[in-house]
């Protein structure tokens, strides 16, 4: 959604009706996970995608009818085997889309709130149902509990009420999933699909150490979509001209402004500091954090003196074994920029459970489970 944001926004304010079509599910390979979007306006114009081509065409179509007035409609695309270059997915997977109109005004204002709030980095969620006893785009926007109550309902109180909880669950985790209920919200039932679109705020990525190597990985951080802080308490080298990227650029000791940042599960730590001044309090600091990735720098040498500092300092073996050390994969980097790369790789295997080898030696899918990227 972030990527077509502007343009969804400009028709909601100007008053311009559109189709949006959403990934709802993917099954085997896709080019797209679940929650890519495509709009499709009055005038036919198309942004965003769906499937990087393989079956835009077909949606196009049916986002039209649905701003004709035909309502609604989940539709599956996949590869079949006599009609491999037909509509359908090349990579031999399978996609449903939710194509959903907002013809009217009021719809269109009520979706205009929620990209106001996704576009200010404000944690929301949107649930959906896609089947079954409830009505097929029937919508309900989900705060975090203790703001304001979103808009619209699924049908019944019941249904609201059980949606809204796991919501808000998955807008923790920043999770998208289809979930289902019974038609009033009974759990373990299958009487309704409710896909929840969540729109969580960029996790955040931690690099301490002002060097070359820092600049890198806040680019290729920002790149990866996280929100990226850089820290160091050396005035001189810690400033906007050499981190342009970023997000935020602070000075201050790297131990004492974590223990007063915010650091969730979906963080990542990069730790480059390789001085154990800085990084042996920065690190126990780091591992009584809950963060997903706790990444640190240094030569193997530095390593095993840095471990024998950190169970001095008390920290027990299970915390140890989190660390990321040294950090990045076998990528054989030397520069700066493909060390950034050796440590953007270790992280996205660490988020999705990747095996680090090369696609060519190995079998079975592609893509692995896990949770939903930064959007």
């Amino acid at each position: 959604m972030r990527d077509i944001l502007p343009a969804l926004r400009a028709r909601c304010a100007e008053g311009v009706p559109f189709a949006l079509a959403t990934v709802v599910a993917v099954h085997g390979s896709a080019p797209r996970d679940p929650g890519a979007v495509m709009a499709v306006d009055a005038a036919g114009t198309v942004v965003g995608s769906v499937s990087g081509g393989c079956v835009e065409g077909d949606v196009y179509e049916v986002a039209r009818e649905v701003l004709a007035g035909a309502g609604p409609r989940v539709v599956s695309y996949g590869i079949s085997d006599d009609e491999a270059f037909g509509t359908g997915l090349t990579c031999g997977g399978t996609i449903e889309v939710l194509v959903r109109g907002y013809a009217a005004a009021a719809e269109r204002e009520d979706l205009a709130a929620v990209l106001d709030l996704i576009a200010a980095d404000r944690p929301v969620a949107e649930a959906t149902v896609l089947s079954g006893a409830a009505e097929t785009g029937a919508r309900l926007v989900v705060r975090p509990a203790g703001t304001p109550a979103g808009p619209g309902t699924l049908g019944s109180e019941g249904l609201d009420a059980a949606v809204t909880d796991d919501a808000r669950g998955l807008l923790a985790q920043g999770h998208t999933a289809i979930q289902w209920y019974g038609a009033h919200g009974q759990r373990r039932m299958q009487e309704v699909a409710v896909f929840v679109r969540t729109y969580a705020p960029p996790p955040r990525m931690l690099v301490f150490g002002a060097i070359d190597h820092a600049a890198a990985t806040a680019r290729i951080g920002s790149f990866l979509g996280y929100r990226v802080t850089v820290c160091d308490a050396r005035p001189a080298f810690t400033t906007r001209e050499r981190f342009p990227t970023a997000d935020e650029v602070v000075r201050a000791w790297p131990h004492t402004y974590l223990e007063s940042t915010e650091v969730d599960a979906r963080t990542v730590i990069c730790v480059l500091t390789h001085d154990p001044r800085f990084d042996v309090p920065l690190l126990v600091a780091a591992l009584r954090t809950p963060a997903a990735y706790i990444g640190v720098m240094g030569s193997r040498r530095t390593h095993h003196d840095r471990l024998a500092r950190l169970r001095a300092a008390g920290v027990d073996e299970t915390r140890l074994g989190r660390l990321a050390s040294p950090v990045g994969l076998d990528l054989g980097a030397r520069t700066p920029e493909e060390t950034a790369v050796s440590i953007a790789a270790e992280i996205i295997q660490h988020r999705w459970g990747g095996t680090g080898r090369p696609l060519g030696e190995l079998t079975g899918a592609i893509h692995h489970g896990g949770p939903g990227v930064p959007e």
